[in-house]
């Protein structure tokens, strides 16, 4: 039996490794979130809270657009 990868797309990260990719600080990105200004969290369980890859990379290329 055969596992298949995730590829990055699907791939869920943390809040430490949203921080890696965009170097912003944890209040500032908090405060992204809320006005919308960065990606919604995907919620896994009361106290799990992770992004997709995809709208982080989105975000990346976006801020780089402008």
């Amino acid at each position: 039996m055969t596992t298949a990868s995730p590829t990055s797309s699907e791939t869920l990260l943390r809040l430490p490794g949203v921080l890696q990719r965009v170097p912003v600080s944890r209040a500032t990105w908090w405060a992204g979130v809320k006005t919308g200004r960065f990606p919604q969290p995907v919620k896994l369980g009361p106290r799990t809270t992770c992004w997709r890859s995809a709208d982080i990379d989105k975000l990346i290329s976006d801020l780089a657009a402008k």
